[in-house]
């Protein structure tokens, strides 16, 4: 064992020692808990496929569904700053990262699903489409913005950038809002589910500037 590691090691209390053991253990469970929630939609949607249980429009069936869970993780990746503060477990913001990447994936699947499955890359259609519902427009211009976001979730970036990390990251918020837009333009009568998703992002939003701590730093 290096040195330095037995001396951190050794001049820590046994609650000190105790809490970070549990947090870096809470971490790992945390972390295996949303790698199992995250698969169980897309696994869902491949039992549905090969079951035909997706429904009269199979295309728009995946489309809504990867599109929804894109949207719950950027939700749930909002979560962590005010869950954090709210609790004062610090070790919370290391789930953060693994949430916005699979808001990414659902994403990527969201979008392909549209090229692939609907459209088969006929560009002249997908032009056609935009032209006429903006809001392919608005949920492209979203997902765009999440590609800098995910190639820059690394540590090698993170000391890159350094502060300019933090000040590129908050982009999410205007992701958040081009996905609503995108959601309320797309839903054509009951508005219900952009309803509850507008205002969870709204109070997440709000829990983030409260004075939950006198840490901002995050």
């Amino acid at each position: 064992m290096p040195v330095w590691i037995y001396r951190k090691i050794s001049s820590m209390t046994m609650p000190q020692w105790f809490s970070a053991w549990s947090a870096k253990a809470a971490i790992k469970y945390l972390k295996c808990l949303i790698w199992l929630g995250a698969l169980i939609p897309v696994s869902r949607l491949i039992y549905l496929g090969v079951t035909d249980g997706l429904g009269a429009n199979p295309v728009e069936f995946i489309e809504r569904s990867t599109g929804t869970w894109a949207l719950v993780f950027l939700l749930l990746s909002l979560s962590i700053t005010p869950l954090r503060h709210l609790t004062q477990q610090a070790w919370l913001i290391a789930v953060r990262r693994l949430l916005g990447l699979w808001m990414f994936a659902y994403a990527c699947l969201h979008v392909t699903t549209y090229l692939w499955l609907d459209y088969q890359f006929d560009w002249a259609d997908i032009v056609k489409d935009i032209v006429k519902h903006p809001y392919v427009l608005v949920g492209a211009a979203a997902l765009l913005l999440t590609l800098p976001l995910a190639a820059t979730s690394n540590q090698r970036a993170i000391k890159a950038l350094k502060q300019r990390w933090k000040i590129l990251h908050k982009l999410v918020y205007v992701i958040g809002v081009l996905v609503l837009l995108h959601f309320w333009w797309l839903v054509k009568k009951d508005v219900t589910e952009p309803v509850i998703y507008s205002l969870v992002f709204a109070l997440l939003i709000a829990l983030r500037w409260l004075p939950f701590s006198n840490n901002r730093k995050s």
